[in-house]
């Protein structure tokens, strides 16, 4: 059993009209995603599926709290948030064989849904670009690594420009 079995659903083997699925995202799944952008959280996820005569209808309500670095000074973040998604997959797409070259349904295979990538793909579009603990973060010292906006350090932070080394050599003799 792979370590993200338990996020796929089956569609073809659906029986009732409507069926509703319940996830937790752990710390686990947030460590096997790819994506760097959130590392730990606590994410519950209440899925409806729909089956209609020509496509599925999937209605998420996701709520939790996601831990994520701050771009400058890679301290952890809080972020609480509350998202409803919906989804939907025309049957059709299934009568083709286009569907493993779509990339939007990268997450679908063989009429079954990956969870795990459908919601990695709809959480990650959650997580602002840059990532800041506050407005005004320090980051970290390009020399020591200090974190700027917990201590100071004595690091001569200037850097000469590499493409001006040319003038600084003939200086030097």
């Amino acid at each position: 059993m792979g370590k993200f079995d338990k996020y796929k659903i089956d569609l073809k083997g659906m029986q009732a009209d409507s069926c509703k699925y319940e996830f937790l995202l752990d710390n686990l799944f947030f460590a096997h995603i790819d994506g760097p952008e959130v590392q730990k959280g606590k994410v519950n996820v209440e899925l409806t599926v729909k089956k209609t005569s020509r496509a599925f209808e999937l209605s998420f309500r996701t709520e939790g709290i996601v831990w994520v670095p701050c771009d400058r000074c890679l301290d952890e973040i809080t972020e609480d948030f509350e998202v409803d998604i919906d989804e939907m997959i025309d049957m059709a797409i299934f009568e083709t064989d286009k569907v493993d070259e779509i990339e939007e349904l990268d997450y679908l295979e063989d009429h079954i849904i990956n969870m795990d990538m459908l919601l990695q793909k709809e959480l990650m579009t959650l997580v602002p670009m840059q990532i800041l603990c506050k407005d005004d973060c320090k980051g970290l010292c390009k020399v020591c690594g200090a974190n700027l906006n917990h201590e100071t350090c004595d690091c001569d932070d200037f850097v000469p420009d590499p493409r001006l080394s040319v003038f600084a050599n003939i200086l030097k003799g």
